[in-house]
């Protein structure tokens, strides 16, 4: 089987496409060897793997004869990647800032959202325009 088929077909890449575009830019390797899309992939084979700025080292126990499931990938591949790299992925996704700070730039849905919850708690909207005046001086006579 092409090595562009096999990790498409392992759920190393979402589609064959990227994977091959991934073998183009020299991100992966049979043994020490750079390979392009069509080499052969056998049983045995150790492949190296450069993805998301890790090195993944996997060994082909078998070959699939199509895609498989995700609970399957056990039976065609075994992971040898470092435990290392592993702690390399977990501390950048730790530090990634995903939502950004309060007060910077417009209002996200999740935002509204939270604004919405925080005004509608219906008590405001009930009020007449008459009962602002006491809603004020309520306020100001705890205040002093």
């Amino acid at each position: 089987m092409r090595i562009d088929k096999f990790l498409w077909s392992v759920r190393f890449y979402k589609t064959r496409t990227i994977a091959t575009e991934e073998i183009k830019k020299n991100r992966v390797a049979i043994g020490e060897n750079v390979v392009k899309s069509s080499k052969e992939v056998k049983a045995g084979d150790i492949i190296k793997i450069r993805k998301n700025q890790i090195d993944y080292k996997i060994k082909v126990l078998d070959i699939p004869k199509s895609r498989v499931g995700a609970k399957l990938v056990v039976l065609y591949v075994v992971d040898m990647t470092e435990k290392d790299q592993y702690e390399i992925l977990r501390m950048r996704k730790e530090s990634q800032d995903y939502y950004r700070h309060k007060g910077i730039g417009r209002p996200t849905k999740k935002d509204r959202r939270d604004m919405d919850d925080y005004v509608d708690d219906g008590s405001l909207e009930d009020m007449e325009n008459d009962d602002w005046d006491a809603f004020f001086k309520e306020n100001k006579e705890s205040e002093d």
